[in-house]
């Protein structure tokens, strides 16, 4: 074992509340040897305090610039504007490789820099599959903010919550008569979809279950035949979108898009209709204004790229337990382990793609 350094960072983002790992987690990194800094954080669901308790070494907030060469520097969120270049290993969900809005910008901060980019959704097993990942809280909390909003109970602006204290919402949402909504989860197997569905169970909804073979050979008129669709499908190949601009001037019962998978800037979005997140202070944002003679229903979609963040304490507990034994395999004899050269690989194939397009 090689001890490495880890520099938990403090989040750039005002609404993240996440943590990677979490204190309970860190005397198993100081065991094998690690140092690990944490720094300061106001919104941080876990207080420095309990950090420190922890062993860890408590340092100012946005200090990870300053901090060793050799240190990861790990986070859950974008980075913020500044520096220009980036010279650590940076850990992070940066949704940088497929093309999206920020992605050119993000990669030439770190070739400018000559750091690196271990992506967290590239983190992958031998078979593709992501090791560590959010995606259950992810679904649960859409799907509940969906559900909400349909049962006219979902308050805005958004706070975080424990678990009990939404699932006590989504209790009372069924005793509003949420039973009588019609709810589609697509991608119903993976993590987000199985979180969608716990989150429906709990409320009592009625739940139809779409994932490859049923998303593959499309049934429009289906889909738009229920009242909520919690999307937790996001591609790499091209796919027959979900909703499509030309879909909400046809009748149909559809009335609440919940995007999970939130991949709006990608070149596979599967819900095109939108294109724009929405935020914790105006969560819902309205698509079509509907035709109730028609048969059409007013359309709303609730679009928020970091959902598991509404339940911080849960959602940082279960991802910590996830990802800290691959943390401590970047010490390993020989290397880090096969996931981190996975998101390694696509690292550099997404900063060859960009030299290769920049060329003459």
């Amino acid at each position: 074992m090689q001890p490495a350094h880890v520099w938990i960072r403090s989040e750039s983002r005002g609404t993240e509340r996440r943590a990677a790992v979490v204190p309970a987690d860190v005397p198993l990194l100081l065991d094998a040897g690690f140092e690990v800094t944490v720094e300061e954080s106001l919104q941080r669901v876990f207080a420095d305090e309990e950090y420190a308790a922890a062993g860890a070494a408590v340092v100012g907030e946005g200090t990870w610039t300053d901090a060793p060469h050799d240190a990861y520097v790990l986070g859950i969120k974008e980075l913020p504007a500044e520096p220009a270049s980036l010279r650590h290993q940076h850990i992070y969900f940066a949704h940088a490789f497929k093309g999206q809005g920020d992605a050119r910008h993000t990669l030439e901060r770190f070739r400018r820099g000559r750091g690196r980019l271990l992506d967290l959704e590239y983190l992958t097993d031998q078979d593709g599959r992501r090791v560590a990942a959010f995606g259950y809280w992810a679904g649960y909390v859409g799907a509940a903010l969906g559900l909400l909003h349909l049962t006219h109970s979902l308050a805005a602006p958004l706070a975080p919550v424990t678990k009990h204290e939404l699932d006590a919402e989504l209790e009372q949402a069924g005793k509003a008569g949420a039973d009588q909504v019609l709810a589609l989860v697509t991608g119903a197997r993976g993590r987000s979809g199985r979180g969608a569905q716990r989150a429906l169970m709990t409320a009592g909804v009625p739940i139809t279950r779409w994932d490859r073979q049923e998303t593959r050979d499309l049934h429009k008129q289906a889909l738009l035949g229920h009242d909520l669709l919690v999307n937790c499908v996001v591609t790499q190949t091209p796919t027959t979108p979900f909703v499509e601009r030309a879909d909400l001037d046809h009748e149909r019962r559809l009335r609440v898009l919940a995007d999970v998978t939130c991949d709006l800037t990608g070149p596979h979005n599967m819900l095109p209709v939108n294109t724009e997140t929405t935020t914790w202070q105006d969560p819902v944002r309205r698509l079509h204004s509907g035709s109730p003679s028609a048969g059409i229903a007013p359309l709303d979609v609730i679009a928020i790229d970091n959902l598991p963040s509404l339940l911080p304490r849960e959602a940082s507990e279960g991802f910590s337990a996830d990802l800290t034994p691959h943390l401590l395999a970047l010490g390993a004899e020989g290397g880090p382990s096969g996931p981190w050269r996975a998101a390694a690989r696509a690292f550099d194939q997404a900063i060859g793609e960009l030299e290769a397009a920049e060329r003459p």
